[in-house]
């Protein structure tokens, strides 16, 4: 995503050069969505993955889109579904798409009708499996009893623990992988971040609360602390945060975004990290459920999210 919007100006080479490193390295599962600069992140994964189709697994997503005046929108009906997988095939450019989320449950649209029309996709050879984004566990149960639901894509980190209320133990019991999005907080987690200020131009962080002034001073606390953990574990905090949701279950797989290939390379060395009982009795105390200050979304984006 930050490759193409959202957070500032990025380098495509650069991006490019990133992608290819992480396949060299052993990682495969690549995930995008259309709404990801209206589309152009997805022509920049398909520019990179020229002639390294088969070494990737290419997840992507539908249902939001902006409108004129740049304001979202979200969208479940049917023909709304296969026309949205068209054109992500088309800028993708490939025959099928590995992994095919509903980016936001549409309200107005039953859940049953969207996923109908998802798994005529499957049927025709355009997708391989399905998955949901944001998606409430009763939403989730309607739409697993239409087809198999084999991901739900939600945010999970030490700043946003809500899913260990319910939908984990939903995934875990349908067989449904959890792929956790910002797994780092959006970059606050690493500590690299000092001030709403620092964020470049046009970064939509600047508008999340958690970034704002009343809010950052007790999440940097927090981070603070993560970081004194890591530094005893000769590890950087956001290695300590990402080797701790790696702890979490084997159905868990987080999905870390950069644009930078040494971030890159220090997230996959989370990957070595075994954390000890005392490791994680620490990071809990650290940052248990709800210790995070300020809401992961502005109150409009929050609306967004299927609570049904």
């Amino acid at each position: 995503m930050g490759m193409s919007d959202f957070y500032g100006p990025a380098d495509e080479a650069t991006s490019i050069a990133v992608i290819h490193r992480a396949l060299d390295r052993g990682i495969t599962l690549l995930d995008t969505a259309d709404a990801y600069g209206g589309g152009r992140n997805e022509e920049l994964v398909g520019r990179a993955l020229a002639g390294r189709r088969d070494a990737a697994v290419i997840a992507t997503k539908f249902a939001m889109s902006r409108d004129a005046a740049g304001h979202m929108r979200i969208s479940g009906r049917p023909e709304y579904v296969r026309s949205a997988c068209e054109a992500s095939l088309r800028r993708l450019r490939i025959d099928t798409i590995d992994l095919y989320y509903q980016h936001r449950v549409d309200p107005e649209v039953p859940i049953e009708d969207t996923v109908g029309a998802m798994a005529d996709l499957v049927h025709q050879g355009k997708v391989r499996f399905l998955g949901l984004s944001e998606a409430a566990p009763t939403t989730i149960r309607r739409a697993h009893k239409v087809h198999p639901i084999s991901a739900l894509q939600t945010e999970y980190s030490l700043w946003s623990r809500d899913p260990e209320t319910e939908l984990l133990a939903v995934c875990k019991e349908l067989g449904i992988a959890f792929i956790a999005y910002s797994p780092l907080g959006r970059g606050f987690l690493a500590g690299a971040i000092t001030s709403t200020e620092a964020l470049a131009p046009g970064d939509i962080r600047r508008t999340h609360p958690r970034f704002a002034d009343e809010h950052a001073a007790r999440n940097r606390e927090l981070v603070a602390r993560l970081a004194e953990r890591a530094r005893l574990r000769g590890a950087t905090p956001a290695q300590l945060a990402l080797a701790w949701l790696l702890h979490r279950a084997p159905h868990i797989i987080p999905i870390p975004g950069t644009r930078k290939p040494e971030r890159l390379d220090e997230n996959i060395a989370a990957t070595a990290i075994t954390l000890t009982p005392d490791d994680l009795a620490a990071i809990d105390a650290i940052a248990p459920p709800g210790a995070a200050s300020g809401t992961r979304y502005p109150t409009e984006r929050m609306g967004w999210i299927d609570r049904g």
